[in-house]
């Protein structure tokens, strides 16, 4: 039996690489290799990584077509949203029906760079379709970690507002902050301001005496009320676990009244705000009650929602026939 020659087993290649290497088109008939897609194959025995899947639809997909979305933006170590359809943009009107690809179609391709479109455009692009909630964790993160900045979001979607994310990304700056450490301090937050309390600070010092500060992920200063987000670490790690400790002796020694928020009670999340405001009502908080009827259900529905129709807005601008 022909050996599979090296230079195939290490990920996906085209009908022209197994060629070169030797290996014919009815050897790749064979029970060897399997079709991911049009002209692209695997050795069976080759175990596909994320990177190999992205790989695979490039060499299927024209070198015009550029990674976007939530695909371009988990290439930069963004662990959250989901890894299927990957995600594609081309200009033109190509029709290409990849399986585990989706491939959107302009007239104007945004900015782009080696790996994909730029950072902003993908996220104009993740806004299009995602959760408000969702379009605030990946904002934080893109800020948090220095991939984009606020100014080339709302440059870009200013530029061209009939792109698809566009009024959708500019709607989400107001929502955004940088401060915020992980992707759960990031749906906290929006748990509390969409409910209608007091916006808190994000990552922020407060004074607990002696010249000592502590670090509270959402501050609410005039009250001296800390929402602290605790995440597995805080439990499995023994020294973070002795440091939490030490820290909370430091916030009831300072009457500094605090909620400690973990996974399961983020999914409850009516209830968590309950608490948060229980809490600031007994500091002295003269606030109105959470609502749960107005913005909160903003949260869970996508950014398109919160905007409006696109119908009403996709005239602006427009060059001829464009779709997004």
């Amino acid at each position: 039996m022909h050996q599979i020659p090296s230079g195939l087993r290490d990920g996906p290649f085209t009908r022209a690489d197994a060629r070169h290497a030797g290996v014919t088109s009815r050897m790749l008939q064979g029970r060897r290799f399997v079709r991911l897609h049009q002209g692209v194959w695997r050795t069976a025995d080759h175990e596909m990584s994320e990177e190999d899947w992205i790989a695979a639809a490039r060499l299927a997909l024209p070198t015009s077509a550029h990674l976007t979305g939530i695909t371009r933006l988990q290439q930069l170590g963004l662990d959250f949203g989901p890894r299927r359809p990957l995600r594609f943009v081309v200009q033109g009107d190509l029709h290409l029906d990849l399986d585990g690809v989706f491939l959107h179609r302009t007239k104007q391709l945004p900015p782009t760079d080696t790996v994909g479109v730029t950072v902003a455009a993908a996220y104009l692009s993740y806004c299009a379709h995602s959760r408000v909630l969702d379009a605030i964790k990946v904002g934080d993160w893109l800020l948090r970690h220095g991939h984009t900045t606020i100014d080339e979001i709302r440059t870009l979607a200013l530029s061209g507002l009939w792109r698809h994310g566009a009024d959708e990304a500019v709607w989400m700056l107001d929502h955004l902050d940088g401060r915020s450490r992980s992707l759960m301090e990031s749906e906290l937050r929006p748990l509390l301001t969409f409910a209608g309390l007091a916006p808190p600070e994000v990552n922020v010092a407060i004074d607990v005496g002696e010249n000592v500060e502590v670090i509270g992920d959402l501050v609410y200063r005039e009250w001296r009320t800390v929402v602290e987000y605790e995440g597995s670490q805080h439990q499995v790690d023994r020294s973070q676990y002795s440091s939490d400790l030490d820290r909370y002796a430091l916030m009831r020694a300072a009457d500094v009244r605090y909620v400690q928020v973990t996974k399961e009670r983020i999914a409850r999340p009516k209830t968590l705000v309950g608490e948060v405001f229980r809490t600031l009502l007994a500091a002295g908080y003269d606030g109105p009650p959470p609502r749960f009827d107005r913005d909160w259900p903003f949260l869970f529905r996508s950014v398109s929602t919160a905007v409006g129709p696109r119908r009403d807005r996709i005239h602006r601008s427009a060059p001829r026939g464009a779709v997004g």
